[in-house]
């Protein structure tokens, strides 16, 4: 029996479908690169919340994490990888077949 787009829910990676990850990565696929307080204002994520994710996220190839100063200042550079982008737009073409999938699910006995 093929599964119904509920099941297949449960499958999505779990790397890019956690919402943080899923808010940091469509974020970047729209600006390419940014600073870490520029994410952490859109997200809401704590400092420490936000550097354990990007971690995560660089861990999977998904990003690249650039650390440089301005002047005195620290700087953080997150960019998405070729990889990234790729990933998170099949994330989003999937999620939105599911929910047409789901839309036209009829429940059987």
């Amino acid at each position: 029996m093929k599964p119904g787009p509920f099941e297949e829910l449960s499958g999505l990676d779990r790397l890019i479908h956690d919402p943080s990850r899923l808010a940091i990565l469509t974020a970047l696929e729209a600006c390419r690169a940014a600073d870490f307080l520029f994410l952490q204002s859109i997200t809401g994520l704590t400092k420490g919340n936000l550097s354990g994710h990007l971690a995560k996220l660089e861990a999977g190839g998904l990003v690249t994490i650039n650390k440089s100063f301005k002047g005195k200042v620290p700087n953080t550079n997150i960019v998405i990888t070729p990889q990234g982008r790729d990933t998170i737009r099949r994330h989003w073409k999937r999620l939105e077949q599911l929910r047409r999938a789901a839309g036209r699910w009829v429940f059987s006995t």
